[in-house]
């Protein structure tokens, strides 16, 4: 899972949307309806009580079984996290105030194992400058058997369809509405998206790596300056620190 649509970017459009879909040679994932994680300060909805995550099933032919992650977000602060992969530590901090539910479902795969030698599958070099990993399948396409929805997205500028994503945030990839599973981008680059796009932290340490692996290039793939790096980066192991 990726933005889908990031073909020529580095040339007239800045991109369709940045979701979690397969490359071009693999077909668009098959995900089951959406279901939206439940933001603590919105009144309660008919499926789950204030503050709690709701995950609904996917059932897409690249989901893996994990179970799912609990519904009550076990954290509510800053999460400090470390990437160790083959070039070098990437540390995170996970804003769990923000974004409780993507945090509680990033910290359960982690503890899963989930994303333990996995690489990062997608890059792109031009107007739009992230790295792409946590697809287990490294297609595209793959995920836990679970889904959830968006939150924490950023704001659009007046008379804008796009918002900046910083150099340095961390994402969520996503296949549209209601489709967030363990795809995640991290961004080395000041960037510009749709707003649709949850960020849910924050590249302490470890940028250098991303620029490294940039300045390598990609296989072009999926056009100009976007496809899989020709530097792997392999996420060996994500610690998460203790509460």
């Amino acid at each position: 899972m990726i933005f889908t649509a990031l073909r020529g970017v580095a040339g007239a459009a800045l991109l369709a949307g940045l979701v979690a879909a397969a490359p071009a040679s693999h077909s668009e994932p098959v995900l089951s309806p959406a279901a939206a994680a439940v933001d603590p300060a919105a009144p309660p909805s008919p499926t789950a009580k204030r503050g709690e995550c709701v995950f609904s099933t996917n059932t897409g032919p690249d989901a893996k079984d994990v179970g799912k992650p609990p519904a009550q977000p076990p954290y509510t602060g800053t999460v400090k996290t470390t990437l160790k992969t083959n070039l070098g530590d990437i540390e995170l901090d996970l804003d769990g105030k923000k974004a409780p539910c993507t945090v509680d479902s990033f910290t359960y795969l982690a503890e899963k194992n989930f994303f333990d030698r996995t690489y990062c599958h997608r890059l792109t070099t031009g107007a739009l400058k992230v790295l792409q990993c946590g697809d287990p399948t490294g297609t595209g396409s793959g995920g836990p058997a679970y889904q959830y929805g968006e939150e924490n997205l950023p704001k659009a500028a007046s008379g804008k369809q796009t918002a900046e994503y910083a150099k340095g945030t961390l994402a969520m990839a996503n296949a549209g509405p209601g489709t967030n599973g363990s795809q995640f981008f991290m961004v080395y680059g000041d960037s510009e998206l749709p707003p649709n796009y949850t960020v849910f932290g924050k590249i302490t340490s470890g940028m250098d790596i991303l620029e490294e692996v940039a300045r390598a290039g990609t296989d072009n793939a999926n056009g100009e300056g976007d496809g899989a790096p020709h530097k792997k980066l392999t996420l060996q192991d994500v610690t998460i620190a203790a509460r």
